[in-house]
C-alpha cells in the first residue's frame, strides 16, 4: 500500500490526459496549416514553471518562438511580438486562476488564438478560450498534455522524426508512472522521517528539470508545507548559491538525462564536499518500461512529480502538516 495513494483515481486521471492526444493533433495541425509566429506558455505559480521544460525544449529543438510568460507580468508589461499570429496557451487545474483568466482575456484583446488544459469545463479557463482540452477534475500534472502539444508541433515542423514512435510509447505513461510511484515509496518514506524536523531545504535542477525544481521549492515545500527553502539552476549553482552550504545544510537535487546532465553531476558533487546530507533524486533509477532510451529524457519532469509526489504525502504524515492548509492564498484578499 502507498500511503494517500488513490491508484484507480491517479491511473485514470492520466489516461484522461492522454487519451486527448487525436483532439491535441487535429488542432495542431489546424494552427501549423493556418500559420502562426510565437508560441506563448502562460502559466501562474506552478503552472508557469511546469511550461519551462516545453520552452527549453523548443529552445534546443527548433526555431518557432516558444516562451514561457507569467500571465500577471504578461498583462501589465505586454509583449510586443503578442498579436493575431500568436498561439497562447494556459492550464489550470481548478479553471478559477484570477492571473490566468486575465492574461487569457489580455491575449484574445490582442487576436491571439487561445487554448487551455484543464479539468473543469465550465470554469472561465475552459469556457473563456478558443479552444479548451478537458481532462478529469484534478489531473495533475500537465506533463502529458504538454508532451503531446508540443511534440505534434515539432513533427508537423520537421523537428522531430520520432513523436510517433513516442506518442505511441506514450499511450502506457498511467501503468508505467503507477510503477514509478510504487518504486518511490520506500526512499519517500525514509526521506520524509530523516527530515521531519528540517526547516530549510536547498534545491538544485537543470535543463528540462529545472521548471520543477523550482515548483517543488515554492508549490510545495513552502506553500504546502511552510518551509524554508533555496533553489538554483544547476549551471548558476557555482555563482552565488553555493555559499550558503554548510555541513547539516539539507541538499535535494533533481537528477534527469538530458544534455544538462554533467551540470547537475558537478554541482552535486561539490555539495557532497560540503554537506552530509546530499539526497539526489535520478530519473535513471526507475525502469520506465516500454519506453525507448531515446526518449526518457523528455519523461524526467513527469517522473520525478511521481516521484516527489510520494515525498509530499510522507513530508504530511511526519510534519502532521496537510498539503491542504493555506494561511493566505486563496484565504485573504491580494
Amino acid at each position: 500500500m502507498m500511503l494517500g495513494f488513490n491508484e484507480p483515481e491517479f491511473l485514470a486521471q492520466v489516461a484522461s490526459a492522454v487519451a486527448l492526444r487525436p483532439q491535441i493533433e487535429e488542432v495542431v495541425d489546424r494552427l501549423v496549416d493556418e500559420g502562426f509566429d510565437t508560441l506563448l506558455l502562460v502559466g501562474a505559480g506552478g503552472t508557469y514553471a511546469q511550461m519551462w521544460p516545453y520552452e527549453h525544449l523548443a529552445r534546443r529543438s527548433s526555431t518557432l518562438d516558444v516562451r514561457a510568460a507569467i500571465a500577471a507580468e504578461l498583462v501589465v508589461s505586454g509583449d510586443a511580438r503578442l498579436g493575431e499570429r500568436t498561439v497562447a496557451l494556459f492550464t489550470s487545474v481548478s479553471g478559477t486562476t484570477d492571473d490566468s483568466i486575465r492574461a487569457i482575456e489580455y491575449c484574445k484583446s490582442k487576436g491571439a488564438y487561445t487554448i487551455s488544459f484543464t479539468g473543469h469545463p465550465d470554469s472561465p479557463v475552459a469556457t473563456k478560450v478558443d479552444q479548451a482540452f478537458i481532462s478529469q477534475p484534478k489531473t495533475w500534472p500537465f506533463d502529458m498534455q504538454l508532451l503531446l502539444f508540443m511534440g505534434r508541433l515539432l513533427a508537423r515542423r520537421g523537428e522531430f522524426d520520432g513523436y510517433e514512435k513516442f506518442a505511441g510509447e506514450f499511450a502506457a505513461i498511467p501503468e508505467i508512472l503507477v510503477e514509478v510511484a510504487r518504486q518511490a515509496e520506500p526512499a519517500a518514506a525514509a526521506f520524509a522521517e530523516a527530515h521531519k524536523e528540517t526547516d530549510y531545504h536547498f534545491l538544485i535542477g537543470g535543463g528540462n528539470l529545472w521548471g520543477f525544481t523550482y515548483l517543488y521549492s515554492m508549490c510545495i515545500l513552502e506553500e504546502m508545507q511552510w518551509l524554508r527553502t533555496t533553489r538554483v539552476h544547476s549551471a548558476e549553482f557555482f555563482h552565488g548559491s553555493l555559499e550558503l552550504l554548510e555541513e547539516d545544510t539539507s541538499v535535494i537535487i533533481f537528477q534527469g538525462e538530458d544534455e544538462t546532465r554533467p551540470l547537475t553531476d558537478r554541482a552535486a558533487a561539490f555539495a557532497r564536499r560540503v554537506s552530509k546530507d546530499v539526497t539526489v533524486f535520478d530519473t535513471r533509477d526507475y525502469p520506465l518500461t516500454g519506453i525507448s532510451p531515446e526518449f526518457r529524457g523528455l519523461l524526467a519532469p513527469l517522473v520525478l512529480d511521481t516521484v516527489m509526489g510520494r515525498v509530499s504525502k510522507h513530508l504530511e504524515r511526519v510534519r502532521d502538516h496537510s498539503l491542504e492548509l493555506r494561511r493566505y492564498y486563496r484565504v485573504m484578499d491580494y
